[in-house]
């Protein structure tokens, strides 16, 4: 098997990569506490991967009330903060380079999470239906809880959200990244902006697909305006229905959106498909409309495999391809790949919560 395209080194923004295989936001809730810090350990498990031409970090909440799941990292304290230095001159001494993605869960959270036992925001009051969050009860039990229903943001405090995310940038800038992605896929704050479902506002944020997107926009440019745009990536989910998403009109918000982040001159697009999270699958056609609309870097994540990424490449419509559970068990999989070696197999029983055992002790080549 070859895979020549996926070791090629890529310029994204003004960075150079050194291969198109890129690890994928994992959620693995081991911050340590309290404070939802990154730790030692999460450096040693990121730094394991820094061969991947880019790491996308896990999920970071970049508020209290931007959290929806118990012991995830944030990036609004000097400790939080701090940690993620720790982690990225990790990364950066094995040779790698790293993305932080900048999170709120808007409604996929509850009022165990949030500051003072308040209900979670969204901009509508509906609630995501068969949809949970990871809280801790009183008593110290882990759990899981349907999202409770949320209060809609008021106009007046959505400048205030995204101060938040361009506080993040900063603080993120100042612990090294390479990158920051802005998260607006798989049911999130942003993307409940973007869905014609849960946004049901009559404000200039809500109606039309122009208002739906101007709460990202607005995002976008603010981080921007901290980073520059070469410093700067975004996710989004077409077609996804995860956290009780609408697939109305998802293919044309999202072409939208790429012709938005072109003329701003965004690093990468990175394209969650429908496959886990559930959804239509993308078609070739949509595909293309994606790539017409944006010229940087624009990377794919779904249920890949070396033969199916490289052939995606070569085919002219991706950059490169994002790989989540094989990054988990597989903390050398560029190596892997290069050598069609088998892979190591994850085990879903350690994805979330826990410390080293199904984190850092998945073995290497040779170890």
């Amino acid at each position: 098997m070859s895979i020549d395209k996926l070791l090629t080194p890529l310029t994204t923004g003004k960075t150079q990569l050194t291969n198109r295989i890129w690890m994928a936001p994992l959620t693995r809730s081991r911050a340590s506490q309290p404070g939802d810090l990154p730790s030692e350990l999460n450096a040693t498990y990121y730094a394991q991967r820094a061969s991947a031409g880019l790491i996308v970090t896990e999920a970071t909440q970049i508020s209290r009330q931007g959290q929806g799941y118990a012991w995830t990292p944030g990036i609004y304290t000097d400790a939080q903060e701090a940690g993620w230095k720790t982690v990225v001159q990790a990364v950066h001494g094995a040779g790698g380079r790293i993305s932080l993605q900048l999170w709120h869960v808007g409604r996929i959270s509850h009022s165990l999470l949030q500051a003072d036992g308040q209900a979670p925001v969204a901009p509508s009051a509906i609630r995501a239906e068969n949809s949970q969050s990871f809280v801790v009860l009183a008593d110290g039990t882990p759990s899981s809880q349907q999202c409770e229903t949320p209060r809609a943001l008021a106009e007046a405090e959505l400048p205030g959200i995204v101060a938040d995310y361009a506080a993040g940038a900063r603080r993120a800038a100042r612990a090294g990244f390479d990158f920051v992605e802005i998260h607006a896929a798989n049911g999130y704050l942003l993307n409940q902006f973007l869905d014609t479902k849960a946004n049901q506002r009559q404000d200039p944020f809500g109606g039309s697909l122009e208002n739906r997107a101007r709460l990202l926009l607005q995002v976008v440019d603010a981080v921007v305006a901290e980073l520059g745009a070469d410093k700067v990536g975004v996710r989004l989910s077409p077609n996804g229905v995860f956290n009780d998403m609408s697939p109305i009109d998802n293919e044309a918000m999202a072409v939208y959106l790429a012709e938005q982040f072109q003329q701003r001159g965004l690093a990468y697009l990175h394209i969650a498909e429908p496959d886990w999270t559930g959804g239509a699958a993308l078609s070739d056609a949509f595909r293309r409309q994606l790539r017409h609309a944006y010229h940087g870097s624009l990377v794919f994540c779904g249920q890949y495999d070396a033969t199916k990424a490289e052939a995606l490449l070569v085919s002219g419509v991706a950059d490169a391809v994002a790989f989540g559970r094989l990054y988990i068990a597989n903390p050398d999989l560029v190596t892997r790949f290069s050598r069609n070696a088998e892979l190591n197999t994850p085990d879903g029983n350690t994805f979330y919560g826990g410390a080293e055992q199904g984190y850092t002790d998945y073995p290497s080549l040779g170890n």
